[in-house]
């Protein structure tokens, strides 16, 4: 998180009112100056969506400010505004403010940042044509237009018409008003008695708006659970953080309790008339979020993410806006849910990759949290078992309020952890196999002492998780008479098999192609397949346990929009025996009767040409061990590996973040990596690998000659390179860093790059990403 502060106001004010400053979402910096015409002069303020004039056609932007930027050197000749879209602005000043910021620190455009913060389709072409960033949904609805007190106006009214009289009573038995549709289809009212009602002026045909919801339904209210002493400390102390821009780190152990502790906060932050956030870090784990939310706080919660479809955004976001909702759940971009008044931010699992966008713009939600917070006067608290290591140097350093759960509420202890040596265990015998084996044969999946206990659990009625960070069924395709492996045509990484599309895939672009038959090289037979996947993971333990009921859980079984809901029901209705996938399932999933966790391969992005490899690995160790032994039975975790020595797994199997955190930031030092640095990866790519390299020392070259022109301390450049993985979807890629001692110093190189040097055009990308999560 850096120093720098949002943009003054006094660079805002410059400038008369006649002339407007406006974002759009486009790939330069900066904004667009324009005339206001006189017929609009009072309904253009900051944050309001306008019409404007670019090129030869129309865009939507919005507005930044009155006036002109002072930086601008002279006044330019401005078009005039075509229209304005909105009565109030869309993003008010706090989160414009928040916007400028992100816009600032990841030099990115302004009108980008306003697009991922405001609803799909708001700075889109439609939006041009329309006014509201959405459209609501409505429904025709019969209501009671007159009421009738005494049994003889109703037999007056209604004479012979007995039908028509049993609909009006039935509207007034469900509050004087129902949808026609409901009416004519599950209650069976023709048309003709509802017309008949409206008729006799004693009922009327109006349309009423619908909130899409997909969450909304009854839920049981949640048992009242008396807080730990643990947990009362911590409420209380942040409770006690009262400063405005408030940064709280609570590590928490698996299954102290640490949601218990958000929930309280929120609850408090409402009574206080306050609304809150509450961050998490995958798609998946708002299901169970939300049920438990809303058991807490009934229609005060509502969901944001892309997951959703565009009416159901554009409800929640509307929601929010207007206050009826106090409580905004989501991913990433839910850290822009236009509540009011926001008194706290939670950030769940603050550890998470996830949270950092991976396009335009490519802000860290985490620290854009905590900048909000700082803009808004609220709490923020970054929760984890494992936190982040520039969290916890924040922390050890003073600069967040550390609080810590070092034990579970059950009063249990952590599940033991094994490290299983696949080097010397003998494993499963393949002619075991129940079906024909992979073409070409397969890996081993299970050490014998993996599928021993998994055969125990299942004796014993208890659940167990198995956890592979690789989907598909092999990681490759290799022919085993001269070596070639299939790679993608378009990507520099090769194809991953899976089995029930019979088809190689590239994880990366997306392209596919049929299993080959023989090798094209050299005209051998069709290949072998090697590495172990999460599908054949599904296939082994059904041939080895086949009466046990089984779930997969990642990117191939959870395509459609409730997928992770049905699975992970299954698995709490205890219809499901194994649940087994990719990381999704190794954070956040509290199953009491989860007694087992098996990691089939713990070397599994242990040794990736990226500075945060160990850091990630022992993170998802520890999140997925933590998913066994919450209820009243102990926990058991058995990790594969074929580096036991490795001491990012020896502190797993300790439950050691501690001695695994100073370990790793002494590593760090004297390469000067993240937290001891601030660290920008600039990626140039395009079609053509020659110019990619020539434009890539170009910008190195400029940027060094800069530091040196400009006298700057602490700051160097490493590089140009090729990127580790060199070419993704036909675009080859180099890159180099720039590593700074001070996050200002950083930020004003990587800005001053930005406005001078822009896109480098005929057809190839700069890619600023400034605090990156990998250097891949």
């Amino acid at each position: 998180m850096s120093s720098e502060g949002p943009p003054g106001k006094a660079a805002r004010e410059a400038g008369s009112a006649g002339v407007c400053e406006v974002a759009v979402a486009r790939t330069f910096l900066g904004t667009l100056a324009y005339a206001i015409p006189a017929s609009l002069v009072g309904a253009v303020g900051p944050g309001v969506r306008v019409r404007v004039p670019l090129g030869g056609g129309t865009a939507v932007g919005v507005v930044d400010r009155l006036g002109l930027r002072a930086d601008r050197g002279r006044k330019p000749r401005l078009r005039e505004l075509r229209g304005v879209l909105d009565e109030a602005p869309v993003v008010d000043a706090r989160l414009l403010d928040l916007c400028r910021w992100i816009s600032d620190y990841y030099v990115a455009p302004l009108g980008v940042v306003l697009r991922a913060a405001l609803p799909p389709g708001a700075l889109g072409s439609q939006a041009a044509r329309g006014g509201s960033p959405g459209r609501p949904r409505t429904e025709r609805v019969l209501r009671i237009a007159r009421e009738l007190r005494t049994l003889s106006e109703r037999d007056r009214a209604f004479g012979r018409a007995k039908r028509q009289r049993e609909l009006y009573e039935t509207l007034e038995s469900v509050g004087g008003q129902a949808g026609v549709g409901h009416l004519v289809k599950q209650l069976g009212f023709s048309r003709g008695v509802l017309d008949g009602l409206v008729e006799r002026r004693l009922a009327e045909i109006v349309e009423r708006e619908v909130e899409r919801d997909p969450f909304a339904g009854p839920v049981e209210p949640e048992p009242r659970f008396t807080l730990t002493p643990d947990q009362t400390r911590v409420v209380g102390d942040l409770e006690r953080l009262d400063t405005p821009g408030r940064v709280a780190l609570l590590r928490g152990v698996t299954g102290s309790g640490k949601t218990a502790v958000y929930l309280e906060v929120l609850e408090r932050q409402l009574a206080l008339g306050r609304s809150g956030i509450f961050l998490v870090p995958e798609i998946s784990l708002t299901p169970q979020t939300v049920q438990r939310f809303r058991a807490r706080f009934g229609d005060e919660v509502t969901v944001l993410h892309s997951g959703l479809s565009d009416g159901e955004r554009f409800d929640a976001w509307r929601s929010l806006r207007e206050g009826r909702k106090r409580i905004a759940i989501g991913p990433r971009s839910a850290v822009f849910a236009p509540v009011r008044n926001l008194g706290a931010i939670i950030v769940d699992e603050e550890h998470e990759s996830s949270y950092k966008q991976s396009d335009v713009p490519r802000y860290h939600a985490r620290s854009v949290a905590i900048m909000r917070a700082r803009l808004e006067g609220g709490l923020c608290v970054l929760g984890s078992a494992t936190p982040a290591l520039e969290s916890w140097k924040n922390a050890r350093t003073g600069r967040y309020h550390l609080l810590e759960l070092e034990k579970r509420v059950t009063g249990h202890g952590l599940p033991s952890v094994e490290l299983v040596d696949l080097r010397a265990d003998a494993g499963e015998d393949p002619g075991q196999d129940a079906e024909e084996p992979v073409p070409g044969g397969g890996p081993r999946v299970f050490s014998r002492r993996l599928r021993e206990a998994i055969a125990l659990r299942l004796e014993r009625g208890e659940q167990t998780i198995l956890f592979l960070n690789r989907r598909g069924y092999a990681s490759f395709a290799e022919c085993a008479a001269c070596g070639h492996v299939w790679s993608c045509g378009a990507c520099s990484v090769t194809l991953t098999y899976h089995r029930r599309r019979r088809q190689l895939v590239c994880h990366h672009c997306g392209s596919t192609s049929p299993l080959p038959s023989g090798c094209g090289e050299c005209g051998g037979p069709a290949p072998r397949y090697a590495g172990v996947g999460t599908e054949q993971v599904e296939r082994r333990v059904g041939e080895l346990f086949p009466k046990a009921g089984i779930a997969r859980m990642d990117l191939d079984t959870t395509g459609s929009k409730w997928a992770h809901v049905e699975i992970l029901d299954a698995f709490r209705r205890r219809e499901v025996d194994i649940l087994l996938g990719t990381q999704m399932i190794a954070k956040g999933l509290d199953f009491p009767q989860v007694t087992l966790v098996g990691v089939i391969n713990a070397d599994v992005g242990l040794h990736l040409p990226d500075f945060r490899a160990s850091e990630r690995t022992f993170q998802l160790l520890e999140q997925v061990a933590g998913r066994a032994g919450r209820g009243e039975e102990p926990g058991e975790v058995l990790v594969q590996t074929s580096r036991p020595g490795h001491y990012a797994l020896a502190a797993a199997a300790e439950h050691d973040y501690v001695g695994f955190a100073e370990r790793e930031l002494g590593d760090r030092e004297e390469p000067g990596y993240p937290p001891h640095r601030r660290l920008a990866n600039l990626v140039v790519s395009g079609k053509s690998e020659s110019r990619v390299i020539d434009v890539a020392e170009e910008l190195s070259e400029w940027t060094r000659r800069l530091i040196l022109d400009r006298r700057l301390a602490g700051v160097e450049v490493i590089g140009p390179a090729p990127c580790p993985i060199d070419r993704l979807r036909e675009r080859w890629r180099w890159h180099f860093l720039i590593k700074a001692d001070r996050a200002a110093t950083l930020g004003g190189v990587l800005r001053f790059l930005g406005e001078q040097q822009g896109q480098p055009g005929s057809g190839l990308r700069l890619e600023i990403d400034r605090d990156p999560e990998a250097l891949l």
